[in-house]
């Protein structure tokens, strides 16, 4: 629609307030309503802000009946601003049906950078950030938490997880039964606020840290895996897979190149597995 208003995502600092960027103060100023997770939790940052825009609640348990009346008053020409508690709204936090609504039914949506609790952790954790995997909060269920863990088994990319001060250490326990207590972890609490902490070292020595002081349990946090470290001779399933189905309709050595080149690995040794495949078919 023409005359539709826009729906801004604006994060919200996770601690420190001078984290809050001057475009995100000015659109939470023009705009003609302010969508907040909490109302009362907002309206502290509003008054530090001085910032007087109308606000009303999004939040897990309203947003599928909110959703469809913003998008009625972003027809209308309203403009709308979509914070949460704090960080980056939608991640981990309530937002995606209404951004979802807004993508479906032509209405502008302006995200705004920021702050966001998942990015400032591993920044500054020191583990590889070429590849990462952001997973929110793990399952409350052992269960369930086991068998997430167990998909990370062989990953080898930098995992992200959030996680509340009660579960942490049941949490990285959990990391020590199923990765082993060697696997390196980077555990970070208390984002840009005065206590902020970056605890690294391997999942038992972690655990150890966090039962040896209550305090080391208090805040939110943020909890990083390492990646699987794959042996230089290790072919990945998918690789082995790939060279299969390949051999089917090529040579043996053009089949092993183009695996070689997807995955990074020697050419030669695909080359080798290659040819004992051919054979073991034969046979």
């Amino acid at each position: 629609m023409a005359n539709s208003g826009k729906l801004f995502i604006v994060p919200t600092p996770i601690g420190n307030l001078e984290d809050i960027t001057l475009r995100g103060i000015r659109i939470l100023n023009e705009v003609d309503l302010i969508a907040a997770e909490d109302t009362r939790h907002s309206q502290k940052l509003l008054q530090h802000f001085d910032i007087k825009t109308r606000l009303i609640s999004l939040h897990d348990h309203n947003e599928t009946q909110r959703a469809v009346q913003l998008i009625e008053k972003l027809h209308q020409g309203m403009n709308i601003a979509l914070i949460s508690d704090a960080g980056t709204p939608l991640i981990s936090d309530p937002g995606y049906g209404l951004v979802n609504q807004c993508r479906a039914n032509a209405v502008e949506v302006i995200p705004l950078p920021g702050a966001c609790a998942a990015i400032t952790a591993l920044s500054g954790a020191g583990l590889a950030t070429d590849r990462f995997r952001f997973e929110g909060f793990l399952p409350a269920k052992q269960l369930a938490k086991t068998q997430t863990l167990e998909t990370l088994e062989r990953e080898t990319a930098t995992s992200v997880f959030y996680e509340s001060p009660r579960r942490i250490a049941d949490t990285v326990q959990a990391v020590v039964n199923v990765l082993g207590g060697e696997r390196k972890v980077v555990v970070a609490k208390e984002l840009s606020k005065t206590f902020e902490t970056f605890y690294s070292g391997t999942a038992d020595e972690a655990l150890e840290w966090l039962l040896a002081d209550s305090n080391h349990q208090r805040g939110e946090f943020v909890l990083m895996i390492a990646g699987h470290k794959t042996d230089a001779n290790e072919i990945p399933e998918e690789a082995l897979k790939l060279l299969k189905l390949l051999m089917n309709e090529l040579p043996p050595k053009k089949a092993a190149g183009i695996v070689a080149q997807q995955y990074g690995l020697k050419k030669n040794t695909l080359y080798q597995m290659g040819l004992a495949f051919s054979e073991a078919k034969a046979d």
